[in-house]
């Protein structure tokens, strides 16, 4: 049975005397295990269909029209009052909760987009017709992901950088200190605006870009822990019994930096959530129609006559930024072993 060893029980407790961060924690893991369950919540395909005597599983295949009796093989749109008037009289069919997806458009609306709350759309649709609910669900998922691949490209990055300034100094430190000076006074927006002019953002274009220019965060960090310990006598030990120094870095000097690059990765995380967000509203991050919080936002911006937009978009972002640093003060409580519980 796995056991956390004394000192990790002890910041375990301390963390959960933070009770906003304990709680954040929980609340983040289900936004989290809900945005990747969206297809399940949000879709305008049905999970299930029975038809005939068949099963069908549009949320994994692709069925044409034909398939249920129609004289088209064109792909089945479920959104068809004719094909649900089908499904209705020749079997069932099991919908998600929401009846509209990332893309969906709801035409069967009387009213002009954007539309308030209704039954059909609970949360409104935007100005393009999408169901705001599915498009903050679709667009939470990809900013989470967003985050934290950022995160972890950007830290692995950081750390190696830090790593080996610390432990050689000299030449080498002074001349990755005066790169990154250089490399951080960059204009990174004003490089990614031109960027964009030539060449179509995507989500693996934009954190190749985003990790380019924000994987200087844990040099400084890393840096001054290895600086501290390289002189450490057990180091100097290792050094004197032939141990390799990728292995003095990794096994021995490592674990001392992890304990205070830890407490920085919930604000990484956010730091990173927010950056997606806010080149989705300056109109230089995702390709237009994808999902987004920060594409809700400008909608919201530009439709003051539809609050719902604003509100929801507002909303959804501060919750999940507000947790992520919640989690973050609470990290680094338990890190902190002043702190008493």
């Amino acid at each position: 049975m796995f056991r956390l060893s004394y000192v990790n029980q002890a910041r375990w407790a301390r963390f959960r005397h933070n009770r906003r961060g304990y709680w954040s924690l929980w609340i983040f893991v289900v936004i989290f295990v809900l945005s990747l369950c969206s297809e399940l919540i949000a879709n305008d395909k049905p999970l299930l269909v029975r038809y005939q005597g068949e099963w069908f599983v549009p949320l994994v295949k692709e069925y044409s029209e034909s398939d249920f009796g129609g004289p088209f093989a064109t792909p089945a749109d479920y959104q068809d009052p004719w094909l649900q008037k089908q499904l209705n009289e020749h079997g069932w069919a099991l919908w998600a909760p929401v009846r509209f997806g990332a893309r969906s458009i709801n035409y069967a609306t009387t009213q002009p987009f954007p539309s308030p709350p209704s039954a059909q759309n609970w949360l409104g649709t935007d100005a393009n017709g999408g169901d705001v609910l599915a498009r903050i669900l679709y667009g939470t998922r990809i900013s989470l992901l967003f985050g934290l691949l950022l995160t972890l490209c950007s830290s692995v990055i950081g750390i190696v950088v830090g790593a080996v300034q610390g432990y050689y100094g000299g030449k080498i430190d002074l001349f990755g200190q005066r790169f990154i000076e250089v490399w951080s006074g960059l204009p990174t927006l004003f490089l990614i605006i031109l960027l964009s002019s030539v060449i179509q953002p995507g989500f693996w274009w934009l954190l190749g870009i985003t990790v380019l220019f924000g994987w200087m965060t844990l040099v400084s960090v890393v840096r001054a822990e290895f600086l501290r310990t390289r002189n450490f006598d057990y180091i100097r030990a290792a050094q004197a019994m032939g141990v390799s120094d990728g292995a003095i870095m990794l096994r021995h000097m490592l674990p001392n930096a992890m304990v205070a690059t830890l407490t920085f990765f919930p604000f990484i995380l956010s730091g990173s959530v927010s950056t997606l967000t806010s080149l989705d509203f300056l109109g230089f991050g995702l390709p237009l129609g994808s999902p987004s919080l920060g594409e809700l936002l400008l909608q919201g911006k530009n439709n003051l006559q539809a609050p719902w937009l604003g509100i929801a978009a507002f909303v959804s972002t501060a919750l999940l930024l507000s947790v992520l640093i919640f989690i973050g003060e609470a990290v680094r409580d338990a890190f902190d072993p002043n702190k008493a519980v």
